[in-house]
């Protein structure tokens, strides 16, 4: 099967597609044939070795898989031994192993039948993204009358976070650039913030709860704008060196007086991929599909997510 590798971390410059072997059907997985993957921060991560921390589980001087690729959304292939949710030919999303081929393999525990009405371009858009917005809303508890900050909001995690916020109930204030504004305000978002031309922090605005998935300002400007007892969510972060990258905020966290501050560190779990599938069918949530690139062209798809080129979420097609 074809696939998107790398054999060396580095920029975009390192992707390779090449033919590798197929995955075979193991017990309790079902392998997957790709229609579309999701591009997620993750992938760059991998791809590039930084943080240079991770390489400590990734592999020190090269990568030990040269696979790539997380989000999954397809036709089912084969189903392996005791696997009976699904059966050759269901339309299927999730999480899966090296996604970025033209087959994957997944555990049938991450994976929910495709809603109806949906392509599999859309479902591709959703795992990961939809999963980290879901468990760090969930860190809020109830949101009903809740004013929410949320950076990154016109990105791939940030677009989920706004219509789940919104949808039960906060007010929320979406930081981001002029460009989305349009973008997140059809998402829910009450206010928008551009946050080239403004400092969210700078208005005087306090806000109950802070969800922080870009890195752009310092621990102590949010306190500022966070009320005393409030929530700051760190998810994501490009910025902190190439050390630690994300980790630097995250061992600043208890230093930093007045607010909860909670580390977010998201992971695919079965039943949220199942709330996810609840939330599409049920018009709850919508998918925030944006741009499509062809494995190709991964790297432009990798450089194009990490310049913010387009709102919402990008995904690969064989």
């Amino acid at each position: 099967m074809r696939a998107v590798v790398r054999h060396e971390y580095g920029d975009t410059s390192v992707l390779r597609v090449e033919e590798v072997d197929d995955p075979a059907p193991e017990p309790g997985r079902v392998v997957v044939e790709v229609a579309a993957a999701g591009v997620n921060m993750a992938e760059w991560h991998m791809m590039s070795g930084e943080p240079t921390m991770m390489r400590l589980a990734t592999g020190l001087r090269r990568p030990k898989r040269p696979e790539l690729g997380q989000d999954v959304a397809g036709i089912v292939a084969s189903v392996g031994p005791g696997v009976e949710s699904f059966a050759v030919g269901d339309r299927v999303f999730g999480s899966a192993r090296a996604s970025w081929a033209t087959l994957a393999s997944a555990s049938a525990d991450l994976l929910q039948l495709v809603p109806p009405g949906m392509s599999l371009a859309q479902a591709a858009a959703v795992p990961m993204s939809g999963y980290t917005a879901l468990q760090a809303l969930r860190t809020l508890g109830t949101l009903a009358g809740k004013t929410v900050a949320i950076t990154g909001a016109g990105g791939g995690v940030g677009s989920y976070i706004v219509q789940l916020a919104a949808k039960r109930g906060a007010h929320v204030t979406a930081v981001c650039s002029a460009s989305k504004a349009g973008f997140v305000r059809g998402l829910g978002a009450r206010d928008v913030i551009d946050y080239a031309s403004t400092d969210p922090t700078a208005g005087g605005q306090r806000f109950d709860a802070v969800l922080d998935f870009a890195g752009g300002l310092p621990l102590a400007a949010w306190r500022r704008a966070t009320i005393p007892g409030g929530t700051l969510v760190l998810g994501g972060s490009e910025r902190g060196g190439r050390v630690l990258g994300p980790l630097d905020r995250s061992l600043r966290a208890p230093f930093t007086r007045g607010i909860k501050i909670i580390t977010l560190m998201a992971a695919a779990r079965g039943e949220d991929i199942a709330e996810l599938a609840a939330a599409l069918s049920s018009g709850e949530l919508r998918s925030t599909h944006s741009q499509t690139y062809t494995f190709d062209h991964a790297a432009e798809a990798v450089d194009a997510l990490r310049g913010s080129v387009h709102a919402g979420k990008i995904v690969l097609t064989p």
